[in-house]
């Protein structure tokens, strides 16, 4: 089943042709990192008006790229939520002009669930029942995945998004756009045990996390150091700041291997691509005899390929819409409008 899948949620807009929810036949991408940097992040209004200009285009790209025509397209896929409302749109449009046109199915993905299905590419072994540690930039959850489309949340970031924190703290260091892999790169030479940051325990339930406490206790460190003149060892905050958002989230998912029994754990969205995130839950993997399946980092940030992956498992499961179907700038990975 060859699925024409449309990403367009924030400043990436992609096309894809998936087959069977696990071969990418083509994953075309136009970015928009270079545009938003001079603004230091995404600036909605510009990024929906730059999808508009370049979803068209990428989607003859990928036929072409594939010697595919129109009629092999079994399917449309589309993000619908969550996402820049504008920006979604753009993406739910054209999706359904093209399902229209083609007369195909239409199949709507929730962009997190595509996170997910990025691991189903890299790892054509990968089946539910496993749990899932989600880090992007706007959502951070622990989810247990008992199928291809049904999922459990254990618990979830009550404030802040890991993502979000890493682009803000970047930002107010003067790095540039996008902040979490400048961050990144910095914490390589750092010492992370210079400055003391907090580790959340929010609420009754021991899976939920906070990230708006340590967000502001950087940014009060960052301040501090202006005002009273003192020079800050920026690799060593950034290896600081990057220990505290690991040891709240590695913590967490042992427990959700030790209590669900699940020995397979997946990691999705872009923070995904995070170097200590990524060393410290192989660690914590190893010491419990649990296998860690991390996307590569091409799939880590927004592109089409996650889309149409998931986007077979949803098909057959029977989640097709049709020509009412509407964008939403917040949704639960569960379907419910939050």
């Amino acid at each position: 089943m060859n699925i024409l899948a449309v990403e367009s949620s924030c400043d990436e807009t992609a096309v894809a042709i998936v087959r069977d929810g696990r071969e990418v036949l083509c994953d075309c991408i136009a970015s928009q990192v270079e545009l938003h940097r001079i603004y230091g992040g995404v600036v909605p209004e510009i990024a929906s008006r730059k999808h508009i200009e370049a979803i068209y285009g990428l989607a003859d790209q990928a036929l072409a790229r594939t010697g595919l025509t129109r009629d092999d397209i079994d399917a449309v896929a589309v993000t619908y939520a969550p996402g820049l409302i504008g920006a979604v749109l753009v993406g739910v449009n054209f999706a359904k002009a093209a399902a229209l046109a083609l007369n195909k199915p239409l199949i709507p993905v929730h962009h997190i669930r595509g996170h997910i299905g990025a691991n189903y590419i890299a790892y054509p072994e990968l089946k539910p029942p496993f749990l899932c540690l989600v880090v992007s930039g706007g959502h951070t959850m622990i989810v247990e995945v008992t199928d291809y489309t049904k999922m459990r949340i254990l618990g979830t970031t009550l404030d802040d998004a890991a993502g979000e924190c890493f682009d803000k703290v970047a930002r107010v260091l003067d790095m540039p756009y996008p902040g979490g892999a400048a961050l990144d790169k910095a914490a390589q030479t750092g010492d992370d045990t210079k400055y003391v940051l907090p580790r959340s325990k929010p609420g009754a339930n021991p899976y939920d996390m906070s990230f708006s406490g340590l967000k502001t206790a950087a940014l009060n460190l960052i301040h501090h150091a202006e005002q009273v003149g003192e020079e800050l060892d920026i690799p060593s905050l950034c290896a600081s700041f990057s220990a505290a958002v690991s040891d709240t989230l590695i913590p967490r998912v042992v427990r959700a291997i030790e209590e669900t029994g699940l020995k397979n754990i997946a990691v999705a969205g872009g923070v995904a691509a995070n170097s200590r995130i990524r060393r410290d839950i192989l660690a914590a993997a190893e010491k419990m005899g649990a296998t860690v399946y991390m996307p590569p980092l091409s799939l880590c940030g927004d592109n089409a390929a996650m889309i149409g992956a998931q986007a077979y498992y949803e098909f057959l499961a029977g989640n097709v819409a049709g020509m009412e179907l509407n964008a939403y700038a917040t949704k639960s990975i569960l379907g419910e409008t939050i």
